[in-house]
């Protein structure tokens, strides 16, 4: 870590805010792709690493630095609602938005430092910086507390059990194709990044739903056991726990907390210490 990684990572969350969050983590599954490709090439150029998950596109700095942007936007009453990280903020012209965004980069990089370099936590230390980050700024720029605040009707915060059924489905499917390119290829990211890469229909506003937290846990998992079987069934976890985590953090609210991001520090904290 030096000087000019701190001015990188500041770079790297103006332009999360800039394009948006939604948007900045659609290039991290575009550009995880062409670093995958580079690898199954044989190339020596670390896309993967220095790119997608780096300061340019790493969720933990441009994603979370739309994200605290957004809420900032909000709380200066120049954005209609806290947690649109669809919404590329550059819109609003205002400069301080903007550099919202690059301190939060910043945050993110020393974060994840903090958690992958220094106390090496056994998880994906990328998606429990996202987490950090979002956590930081509700509290900093949000009115609605941590869980939000919900005052005029019941509060649900367990899915019913068609939804569950519906959610295990889909994470399994998903989660079985990410676990065999993983076991056959060795390539854990690569059903991440087209998960990822997929939510450019959900920014176009068709109803894709995110799936990259089931496939990348359902890959790690079965990469660390060597059996897809057990990666099908934590695709089917992840799923639940995102929607679980949904209604938890982030309903009832003015500021993202993201849940796959939730769900796959979690899950990965699991595999990782038990498995």
């Amino acid at each position: 870590m030096d000087l000019v990684m701190l001015v990188i990572a500041f770079g790297g969350g103006l332009f999360g805010a800039l394009i948006g969050a939604l948007p900045a983590f659609i290039f991290t599954g575009i550009t995880g792709l062409i670093g995958v490709a580079v690898i199954a090439a044989g190339g020596t150029i670390d896309i993967l690493g220095t790119v997608a998950f780096g300061p340019f596109f790493g969720p933990h700095i441009s994603f979370a630095g739309g994200v605290a942007a957004a809420a900032f936007a909000h709380r200066k009453g120049n954005l209609e609602a806290g947690g649109n990280i669809l919404k590329p903020l550059a819109s609003l012209s205002d400069p301080i938005v903007l550099i919202v965004g690059g301190g939060f980069g910043v945050l993110g990089y020393l974060v994840n430092f903090l958690y992958a370099d220094i106390l090496a936590l056994p998880t994906d230390t990328i998606a429990m910086t996202v987490i950090t980050s979002a956590i930081v700024a509700r509290l900093a720029f949000g009115r609605t507390g941590i869980m939000g605040k919900c005052e005029n009707e019941k509060r649900v915060l367990f899915p019913g059990f068609s939804q569950i059924w519906f959610l295990a489905v889909i994470g399994a499917g998903s989660g079985a194709l990410a676990a065999y390119y993983s076991v056959t290829t060795g390539l854990v990211v690569l059903g991440f990044c087209v998960s990822a890469t997929s939510l450019i229909f959900t920014q176009m506003g068709h109803g894709v739903p995110a799936t990259h937290h089931m496939t990348l846990i359902a890959a790690l998992a079965a990469s660390v056991t060597g059996n897809i079987w057990v990666g099908i069934l934590f695709g089917a976890i992840a799923a639940i726990i995102g929607e679980v985590v949904q209604r938890t953090f982030n309903s009832y609210c003015d500021s993202h907390i993201d849940p796959p991001a939730f769900a796959i520090f979690t899950c990965a904290f699991v595999i990782l210490l038990f498995l």
